[in-house]
């Protein structure tokens, strides 16, 4: 049992000592993060939905939003594919603003937490983050929800996301009772 220990812990110790691959070029530096926004896991969370959203025409504040990820993040979304079914397409923060950020600036979206389930352990932190999407602040009806599985990080005293995954209702089929406001 001692030797499939300590030869667990020598492979460990290997994963975490390989050099980068040196095809894939290392993430620039993200811009320092305003405290408040990486306390704790409900500030980087509404962090999150709050840089994304703005009226038609406002330019989004892409450096708070690099500030908010690790520089190994992605960004995950399940979109629906040509060939059927869904499939998850890997985006780096830079991906995600190149993608997404003109068509948030031009047309308006305003993205908000309605419901929200989090584990904790440690350092890290699951956040299912139930999402209801509008192009118009005061519009009454959304016209998108979904959820948001978020992982984050604590290091350096602040809190990272690392991943987010999601999938919006139209797709997923119906949101579960569980992940709804009340549940």
């Amino acid at each position: 049992m001692l030797r499939a220990l300590l030869t667990g812990v020598a492979v460990l110790g290997g994963l975490l000592s390989l050099p980068q691959d040196p095809q894939k070029p290392a993430a620039p530096a993200a811009p320092a993060a305003a405290p408040a926004d990486v306390a704790s896991v409900e500030a980087i969370t509404a962090a999150l939905y709050d840089v994304i959203s703005g009226p038609a025409g406002q330019k989004r504040d892409w450096d708070r939003m690099r500030s908010l990820f690790h520089k190994e993040a992605r960004l995950v979304p399940m979109l629906k594919a040509r060939t059927g079914g869904v499939r998850a397409v890997h985006l780096t923060v830079e991906d995600y603003v190149q993608r997404s950020g003109p068509m948030l600036e031009q047309n308006g979206f305003f993205e908000h937490e309605i419901a929200r389930r989090v584990e904790t352990l440690g350092d890290m932190a699951h956040v299912w983050s139930t999402y209801e999407g509008r192009k118009g602040k005061d519009d009454e009806q959304p016209f998108l929800r979904g959820i948001n599985s978020i992982q984050l990080v604590r290091e350096q005293g602040r809190w990272f996301v690392l991943q987010i995954l999601w999938e919006q209702e139209a797709d997923a089929g119906p949101i579960p009772a569980e992940y709804l406001p009340g549940k």
